[in-house]
């Protein structure tokens, strides 16, 4: 394994022993299943690049010492430097004088060793330097190590066998031109491709045999005596003794251009123009695509590390594959760390941007139309870690936010309004949405208006969690916010009032606005189950009536339940005869709704008025989670559980927070190419394929985006914060008890 990962690893591990388990939340008593967080392989990458255009890289291996070698136009190359997220790069290996000095072709490993091939010899610095075995091609480029010190090398039209332990041969393929050469152990033959055909050698007889002639081949591979023989359109499969091709040529690939293929611990891995793949047990694919996994997608060749990470080398440097194991709760302290380290501003939990390549050192912290709504996520994330682990860290953490959350409050001249976010002052055109900026009465700041309903939710979910869970002076600063923004919205009849006195766009649960959409716009739907969320959380903290009060006369003069209820196959896009609002807000399913929902879900179920509502309430949540199970999204399965329900997707959430990517930088995803992927028709919902991908074949996304979006990304200009994307997910989950402590390996 690679130390530098591990350390930085451990160092987080070590943060964490302090953190004692304590009992959780109210819910962990209930008989739901519970996953067992026992150690995985989370897999990241170590990037090294290039450092002249026109070298050409041809192979990569790593020996018993853990070393790295690539065999180039210029040479033996070695690793430098290289960490996750910190790329290093390749440089002429100096470590032998004499090697730097001869005419290096080719490289291969043999008993985990470095072997070289030059113009005249196959020679080793292993073994004392005594392999050196000459032969008689000078142009030889090509060759491949045998089990007892011997070889099979060629310049493309001659080969020659050459042996430390047997007499030598040479001879030729028959009107062909060798490209490839590998040794397959169970027969204990050499197999060469040539351009047209596929030719075995057997060095006991010194005899060359025939066994398939074809066109086209870029590479092959030897498994279970079957020929597996690439194309530029797929490949197909050969019975290695008759000859005879298996079955139709593969192309249901995640691309079928492949450069490369190789047997890897019983799996085929693939190279391509368009990344790397390994073909699971199932018959699937694990696509390793773009600048999340290594430098280029023009994939030259790829071996097993001796370490058991894979080397994938690309025409503009390599990208190292390592497996490291760890649990959860091992992901949640290096993303804790991440998250402290680069993403907050001014106690938010922000987004880096303006980076140079994904290098962090070039990026600077973002406002963003939502900071409140990413912090509240973030910061109810480590109120849900205090419950669990007594954390100071997490405590201080909360405090932190906490002062940016109530700073949105008095900052600006609205009572009980929010803002949206804040800055210094004199840098307002420089910030997203200059013209919803305003100056506060500080001449050192200025603040952001226009506050949206997700942000309203976002707060009282926070709030309501921090209320129900602290027991220091936070419980009852939360609830101090919970009223602050609960008054002001029941005092402005129902809407949120911006500092120019009117209603703010999407800050409106007033009944002439909700029932003013059709029943099956969506909006109509989320604002009534969003505000009785809201209501029954202020009621339930301060006691006040007016909460109460309010929440019933909507549901019982105005349809607020009614609407809450509304089936979530039936949301829909607004018939032809609705108002232009309606037919906008209806035009496709709106991903950042199911946020909204579902954060909302905490204070429409927990603190439901009675138990006749709160029965409702679960029917309407395990309605709208029916739904969405095909997303496979972490947080809203996990915040089904809320519920009781004994049917969560629980291997699904976990299977989310397992898979999804260390590496949170906003490279290029492109997935709409693959042909190994089921598309379906153009619907409602926007979702593209049968079937969702793993988040690590997917762009870095928060929760409000359609998870079936198969292309995207910022071409490593971002960095994501890990706090309301995983992390929520992680410490609710640990919460409720569906998630449990780390564990040893069974």
């Amino acid at each position: 394994m690679r130390k530098s990962f591990r350390n930085l690893l451990w160092v987080v591990l070590l943060a964490g022993i302090s953190c004692s388990e304590a009992p959780k939340g109210e819910t962990a008593t209930t008989s739901l299943p519970v996953y067992k967080d026992v150690p995985y392989l989370q897999d990241y990458s170590i990037k090294y690049d290039k450092q002249e255009d026109d070298l050409l890289l041809f192979e990569a291996f790593m020996d018993r010492n853990e070393v790295i070698q690539v065999s180039s136009s210029d040479g033996i190359l070695r690793t430098h430097d290289g960490q996750f997220l910190y790329p290093g790069v390749l440089l002429q290996d100096k470590t032998y004088r004499p090697i730097t000095d001869k005419n290096i072709a080719a490289m291969t490993t043999y008993l985990n060793q470095f072997v070289y091939l030059d113009d005249e010899a196959v020679l080793s610095n292993a073994w004392a330097g005594s392999l050196f075995l000459k032969h008689n091609l000078p142009k030889a480029n090509i060759f491949a190590a045998g089990t007892d010190f011997d070889f099979l090398i060629s310049d493309g039209p001659s080969l020659q066998y050459v042996s430390k332990n047997n007499s030598g041969w040479q001879g030729a393929l028959s009107k062909d031109k060798a490209i490839a050469i590998k040794f397959d152990q169970k027969t204990n033959s050499f197999w060469i491709l040539g351009e047209k055909s596929v030719t075995s050698f057997n060095p006991k007889n010194k005899t060359l045999k025939t066994v398939y002639e074809g066109s086209n081949f870029t590479s092959f591979a030897l498994v279970d005596n079957k020929l597996i023989l690439t194309t530029l359109d797929g490949y197909f499969e050969v019975d290695a003794t008759s000859g005879k091709q298996i079955g139709d040529k593969k192309t249901k690939l995640p691309w079928t251009e492949i450069t490369y293929v190789g047997e890897i611990d019983g799996h085929l891995w693939f190279g391509s123009t368009k990344g790397a793949f390994m073909m699971k047990d199932d018959g699937k694919f694990n696509y390793y695509y773009g600048k999340r996994w290594m430098p280029s997608n023009n994939v030259k060749h790829i071996s097993k590390g001796t370490d058991d990470s894979i080397l994938i080398l690309t025409d503009t440097g390599l990208g190292q594959i390592v497996y490291e194991e760890m649990t959860l709760h091992d992901k949640a302290l290096y993303y804790e760390k991440q998250v402290r380290d680069r993403h907050i501003r001014l106690g938010f939990n922000a987004t880096l941007v303006d980076m140079d390549n994904g290098n962090f050192d070039t990026g600077r912290l973002s406002d963003s139309d939502n900071d409140g709504l990413w912090t509240t996520m973030y910061l109810a994330g480590e109120v849900f870690r205090y419950s669990v682990t007594k954390s100071e860290d997490a405590l201080q953490n909360c405090r932190e936010a906490m002062d940016a959350m109530e700073r949105l409050f008095s900052i600006n001249p609205v009572p009980g309004f929010p803002s949206r976010s804040f800055e210094r002052s004199g840098y307002i055109n420089q910030l997203h949405d200059p013209d919803r900026w305003q100056h506060s009465s500080d001449p050192e700041w200025d603040w952001k208006s226009t506050t949206s309903s997700d942000e309203a939710i976002g707060h009282i979910f926070a709030y309501g969690a921090m209320a129900e869970i602290m027991d220091n002076d936070l419980k009852d600063r939360a609830i101090v916010l919970i009223d602050t923004l609960m008054s002001h919205i029941v005092r402005n009849d129902m809407y949120m009032v911006d500092f120019d006195g009117k209603p703010t766009t999407w800050g409106r649960w007033n009944p002439e606005y909700v029932n003013a959409r059709p029943k099956m716009v969506g909006d109509r739907k989320i604002n009534a189950s969003n505000i009785i969320g809201m209501l029954q959380t202020a009621y339930h903290f301060t006691g006040k009536e007016k909460y109460k009060v309010k929440a019933f006369d909507l549901m019982d003069n105005h349809g607020y339940l009614d609407n809450l209820m509304w089936p979530m196959k039936d949301v829909a896009m607004a018939p032809d005869d609705a108002d232009d609002w309606s037919k906008m807000l209806s035009e496709s399913w709106n991903h950042s709704d199911d946020e909204m929902y579902f954060v909302g879900y905490w204070g429409l179920y927990k603190y439901a008025f009675n138990d006749t509502l709160k029965t409702k309430f679960k029917e309407a949540i395990i309605d709208h989670w029916e739904i969405e199970r095909p997303e496979k999204e972490g947080a809203w399965n996990i915040i089904t559980a809320l519920t009781g329900t004994q049917e969560f997707d629980l291997e699904e959430a976990a299977w989310y927070l397992r898979e999804h990517p260390m590496d949170m930088v906003a490279w290029e995803v492109m997935n709409s190419h693959r042909k190994d992927l089921t598309f379906i028709a153009p619907n409602f919902r926007e979702q593209t394929t049968a079937e969702v991908l793993p988040p690590d074949e997917r762009r870095v996304q928060r929760h409000n985006a359609n998870m079936f979006t198969l292309d995207g990304g910022r071409n490593g200009t971002e960095e994501f914060s890990a706090g309301d994307i995983w992390l929520l997910p992680y410490w609710m989950g640990r919460y409720l008890g569906v998630i449990s402590e780390p564990m040893p390996s069974e």
